[in-house]
């Protein structure tokens, strides 16, 4: 039976321009394993959708002049992670430059680092306060 509520359950998708757009998917999927045919956890991979794991998201605007990311962006990619450690040092073997900033982590949020996509948007990694 469907749910005839009329609420939003979560975001569906995330569409964004590429120059490239078959690199960029390849470099997500190989980088991070996000995109189509790849699952956060025990279940099977589909070959239209990457299957997240479920938690906190969060959607905020931020004011157009913000510092936070380039200038020349409109958006940042958030992704939330476990083992921020780990994800970061595998990323710099593979030659993917980290930036970590003590002023971005706080025991009640967690912790943060920052990396660029091919196409220089940026994707913020997020390890969630436990």
């Amino acid at each position: 039976m469907a749910d005839s509520s009329g609420r939003v359950l979560g975001i569906g998708g995330l569409f964004f321009r590429a120059r490239d757009p078959d690199a960029l998917t390849a470099w997500y999927r190989d980088k991070l394993g996000v995109g189509a045919g790849c699952a956060s956890g025990e279940e099977d991979p589909s070959e239209w959708y990457w299957q997240a794991q479920g938690g906190e998201t969060v959607f905020a605007p931020f004011r157009h002049d913000t510092d936070y990311f380039a200038a020349d962006k409109e958006f940042m990619i958030n992704l939330r992670v476990a083992g921020l450690d780990a994800l970061v040092a595998r990323l710099e073997m593979q030659g993917i430059a980290a930036e970590r900033r003590a002023e971005w982590d706080d025991p009640s949020t967690g912790r943060f680092a920052r990396i660029h996509d091919p196409e220089g948007n940026a994707i913020e990694l997020w390890e969630p306060a436990t």
